[in-house]
């Protein structure tokens, strides 16, 4: 998860009521104790999980998607979807808008996350990362051969790996050009044949009487302040998630193809979603 993407627009400067002050203490107390509490549960689990099924995680994931569910609840933030995730092997990529997509995409689909190595070193959230799974990657070309291994292994095990192609979380209202470059891991021999890429279009929909980008998180916008910002309203807005057909890799010449297809589709159904 990235955050280096720039508006021209700053965001609507919101002041907290004091019932609003309540609503975010309440709401991030629960939060923490469901989410440190299914961490902790999960930790256990893998214990015993890990030495019998190795890359496989045939228990802990249904953990995770269990506590994301639990935190939409919590938040209050509406969720829905339609379509349908993929159940063959495979790779899923999405538009990125902000840290709440980890509680949207793992709410519907057991996957795994793609991240930028630095995310592994965040208090909290790193942690968290690590031990659901999170597959972190360097931006340095040493390790490309090392790192596109690791790709081939977790989706030959069946892992749904999540990829955010923009690179980067936006203002939610909007889907950036892909970048392609982890697309090429798709075609490795190994890989090609076996595996799809599902497309997903993520769109929020802001609480009555707020701008529309709402929930974007992008630029300069530290976690804490967004998260007492999105904790605060009495109604919350709705995030809708659209699963599109899978597209297989041997049907595509190279990954500019495949990127522009998935960005192509990503975009469409962003675009149904804000009507």
């Amino acid at each position: 998860m990235s955050k280096t993407w720039q508006s021209d627009v700053p965001p609507e400067h919101i002041q907290i009521t004091p019932a609003g002050w309540l609503r975010v203490v309440l709401r991030a107390i629960a939060l923490f104790l469901l989410v440190f509490g299914g961490l902790i549960i999960l930790l256990l689990v893998r214990l015993i999980e890990r030495p019998l099924y190795g890359l496989h995680r045939p228990v802990t994931p249904r953990i995770t998607q269990t506590v994301c569910r639990g935190a939409l609840r919590i938040m209050g933030l509406r969720h829905r979807f339609s379509g349908t995730p993929m159940t063959e092997r495979g790779a899923v990529v999405a538009n990125h808008s902000s840290w709440l997509d980890i509680f949207a995409l793992n709410a519907v689909k057991r996957i795994y996350f793609v991240s930028k190595s630095e995310v592994a070193g965040w208090p909290g959230i790193g942690w968290l990362a690590r031990a659901t799974g999170t597959v972190f990657v360097e931006r340095n070309p040493a390790r490309a051969r090392e790192q596109t291994q690791m790709f081939q292994d977790r989706l030959l095990a069946g892992h749904k790996l999540l990829f955010f192609p923009e690179g980067t979380s936006t203002d939610g209202l909007q889907v950036l050009t892909f970048k392609t470059t982890l697309f090429q891991s798709f075609f490795a021999p190994e890989l090609k044949d076996v595996i799809a890429v599902q497309p997903v279009s993520v769109r929020y929909h802001a609480p009555e009487g707020h701008e529309r980008r709402f929930y974007g998180w992008w630029g300069d916008m530290s976690f804490g302040a967004h998260l007492l910002i999105t904790l605060a309203p009495a109604q919350q807005g709705l995030v809708e998630v659209i699963y599109h057909n899978p597209l297989t890799v041997a049907d595509f010449d190279n990954r500019k193809a495949l990127a522009k297809a998935c960005e192509e589709t990503v975009r469409a159904g962003h675009i149904t979603a804000a009507r």
